[in-house]
């Protein structure tokens, strides 16, 4: 499974990083790195949590993130 992240910097500097390919899974970091890391932290719980409960296809192998 690839999942793209989205990157954007705010005027005020901040960064806003997405997963496209997970509704919901949005963040802020005050660098790159930081919203790159916890975007993909918040993307493994939401995949992690659907597992749990059935929701998505427990084959899912190897995840990768590319930036988009």
């Amino acid at each position: 499974m690839i999942l793209t992240i989205q990157l954007e910097q705010e005027t005020d500097g901040r960064w806003i990083a997405e997963v496209v390919d997970l509704p919901g899974t949005l963040v802020y970091g005050v660098t790159l790195e930081e919203a790159t890391a916890k975007v993909k932290a918040l993307a493994l719980r939401v995949l992690a949590d659907r597992l749990e409960h059935g929701e998505t296809d427990a084959g899912l192998g190897d995840v990768a993130f590319v930036a988009a």
